[in-house]
């Protein structure tokens, strides 16, 4: 993904996939916790249907639209985990298993998921 992009004119593009077929449109995007990097963006695929995830990388922003290098199949059949919170550690290996995509390594135990930022408290 364009590292130049900021994250939040993501939201409300269409997405296409590898065919050009519309998925739908950005929902919201999801960044790494240890980068802040996007890494993950949900794209509504449907007026009545769930979000589903993408990788950002290797996806490509081009002329204004998100273009996914899947088949719109495989990214409506992505796991479900909803929107509006945090993906666990276990839920992004699952969207990488889901994708074939390649973890060179694995990402460190989250040991701060459920918390919420700035605070010892367990989100309730």
């Amino acid at each position: 993904m364009q590292t130049d992009i900021d994250p939040r004119n993501l939201i409300g593009r269409k997405a296409f996939d590898r065919n050009g077929t519309k998925i739908g449109t950005v929902d919201e995007v999801y960044l790494d916790d240890a980068t802040g990097v996007p890494e993950w963006a949900a794209i509504r695929t449907g007026l009545f249907t769930r979000d589903a995830f993408v990788p950002l990388e290797p996806s490509k922003l081009v002329d204004g639209s998100l273009h996914v290098p899947f088949d719109r199949t495989l990214i409506k059949d992505a796991p479900d985990f909803g929107v509006g919170r945090h993906l666990s550690p276990d839920q992004e290996l699952q969207l990488y298993h889901h994708y074939g995509l390649d973890l060179s390594t694995p990402p460190p135990p989250d040991h701060n998921f459920g918390r919420l930022a700035g605070t010892g408290d367990v989100e309730a």
